[in-house]
């Protein structure tokens, strides 16, 4: 095959990769991701009615922060209205300390970390994060770097074919895996950007929606504690968690005076939270052990990590698993 004719097949394999994607594809996609989620999903009306309630203030007060024009450009490039009539969240079954949202309707919260949260404090700052993912388009903008690195692999298995005398098929193997490689690593600065700003837009959210606001940190300092924060900034695809600790005081403190109007009780707290995290675990234990469960929670303790610098071993396995299973 000659150098022109590979070219030109690289650009019709990269024509696809030149448009952004589109809310519509990323909503599809990520009920598509739910539709393989949901057996794990825990339906109790009181643990939803939980949720949905402290959702409902986050959504709530974002909408109003959105009519004010308050946030990045990435929230004002389509119709958003979706965002705030749609929004739901789940409690999932799983040991892993995690939650996500795959950009769409759906936001997902794993019981492990609600038996980890202390006060509902923590659980709201974690929603109110994840939510902002979704505000700002993150998962969005997320497809978008992978159809770059996708095309970035392209480029670079082209490159080492045009170039290489000698097993040309093989350098260009190794070219197109390792510009991926580095464009992989570079993403990550990226991705650091979307959790510090996820961490900015949430406490808006959470401060607004009556929360106290100097606790919207601590669900991170508790995360230190439990020794989370070992990976060099430089290698994790989020901010440190002392960093982002230190970055919630500074917003608490730098809150304008009207803010102490803006707090409300908890909806539950101290007994009534506690005994919400005894029945989400009490549930959980008792879901059916089917292969569908499994799958779902395969898939869940797969997720990337959407609070910890780095993945724990459930996430590892879990990934490890996926693969094998897809190379068979």
């Amino acid at each position: 095959m000659t150098t022109t004719r590979l070219l030109r097949l690289l650009l019709l394999a990269l024509l696809p990769l030149a448009a952004c994607a589109t809310d519509r594809q990323v909503i599809d996609q990520a009920n598509e991701a739910h539709r393989q989620i949901e057996p794990a999903v825990i339906e109790d009306p009181m643990l939803v009615g939980y949720l949905q309630e402290l959702g409902g203030r986050i959504v709530v007060e974002a909408q109003q922060l959105s009519q004010a024009r308050f946030g990045p450009k990435s929230h004002f490039k389509e119709d958003n209205s979706w965002m705030f009539s749609r929004a739901t969240f789940h409690f999932v079954n799983s040991e892993t300390l995690n939650a996500f949202t795959t950009g769409g309707d759906h936001m997902y919260i794993y019981t492990q970390l609600l038996q980890q949260c202390r006060t509902e404090d923590e659980l709201a700052a974690v929603m109110a994060h994840e939510y902002a993912h979704v505000y700002a388009r993150h998962v969005q903008k997320g497809m978008n770097r992978q159809y770059l690195a996708l095309g970035g692999a392209l480029v670079g298995g082209v490159l080492g074919y045009t170039l290489a005398d000698d097993d040309k098929l093989e350098v260009a193997a190794l070219a197109a895996v390792g510009t991926g490689a580095l464009l992989s690593f570079a993403n990550k600065g990226f991705t650091r950007d979307d959790e510090a700003e996820a961490d900015d837009l949430g406490f808006e959210f959470y401060a607004r929606a009556g929360w106290d606001p100097a606790r919207f940190g601590d669900f991170f300092q508790a995360m230190i504690d439990l020794g989370y924060d070992t990976t060099p900034e430089l290698l994790s695809d989020h901010p440190s968690l002392k960093s982002r600790v230190a970055a919630a005081k500074a917003r608490a403190a730098g809150l304008p005076p009207e803010a102490s109007s803006w707090r409300r009780p908890p909806v539950a707290e101290g007994a009534k939270f506690a005994a919400l995290q005894a029945r989400a675990a009490q549930i959980a234990a008792a879901l059916p052990k089917d292969q569908s469960l499994e799958t779902a929670k395969t898939l869940l303790d797969a997720a990337a990590n959407c609070l910890a610098p780095r993945d724990q071993p459930r996430q590892v396995e879990a990934r490890a698993k996926i693969q094998a299973a897809l190379g068979n």
